[in-house]
């Protein structure tokens, strides 16, 4: 399998992924830099976190204008797979890509700690290997992260099971103090309605081995591979 990381100008979490895809997992990885129009033979594009051109005017909107989103775009449309790690997330939603928006954190603080995550649903790629219910600990480290959706917008996105993960407590209750941004709903990751592009504010790059500690991160990572080599198989 091979990753595909996009690097924008002010992305900071490029090599993170990039370290997990090779050097953890043992797959193919390579850079795309922004200003591409379009890309080959990558099974699964990642926009990583970090502050794509300074997170001027707000965070991922000039990022959506970079010329490798069209071909994004295309590749999502194609099916291909799709995951938006925090800076990635916002430029996702920035783009159209993924519903609703990352806005500042209540309080206007930038939040940096571990934060407990519920897994929604194992059935994307993202999840193929976590069980619906499961406890997960991710690092976080936002300044624009409460997402926000109109009411209308909210309610399709439960009724179509788009919310893949929720901030929780150690026991699984999603609580306000659990909430670090202030996000709708405690909703920490969605999916787009066919299931092939994520956006989650948690870095699981940054919890994927465990020399750092915690290894839950790599979880995600293992979901993709998995349902990609699922997904080759069926095709032969």
């Amino acid at each position: 399998m091979k990753f595909g990381i996009v690097v924008f100008p002010g992305s900071n979490c490029d090599h993170d992924v990039y370290h997990v895809a090779k050097h953890v997992l043992g797959h193919e990885a390579a850079f795309l830099w922004h200003k591409d129009t379009s890309f080959a033979g990558i099974d699964c594009v990642v926009l990583p976190g970090g502050f794509a051109h300074g997170d001027y005017l707000r965070a991922g909107a000039i990022a959506r204008f970079s010329p490798i989103m069209k071909a994004v775009e295309a590749f999502a449309a194609r099916g291909g797979l799709v995951f938006g790690i925090c800076n990635g997330f916002q430029v996702l939603s920035e783009a159209g890509l993924l519903p609703g928006a990352l806005m500042c954190n209540a309080g206007l603080k930038y939040v940096c700690r571990d934060v407990f995550l519920r897994v929604e649903r194992q059935d994307t790629p993202f999840t193929a290997r976590i069980k619906q219910g499961t406890v997960l600990k991710l690092p976080v480290g936002h300044g624009e992260g409460c997402y926000y959706a109109p009411e209308e917008i909210l309610k399709e996105l439960e009724e179509k099971r788009q919310v893949v993960f929720r901030y929780c407590d150690a026991g699984g209750q999603v609580t306000a103090d659990s909430n670090p941004n202030g996000s709708l709903r405690g909703i920490a990751g969605v999916c787009n309605a066919r299931g092939n592009v994520l956006g989650l504010m948690p870095h699981p790059d940054r919890c994927a081995e465990e020399v750092l500690g915690n290894a839950q991160g790599r979880r995600l990572f293992d979901s993709i591979v998995y349902a990609w080599e699922l997904a080759r198989r069926q095709r032969i």
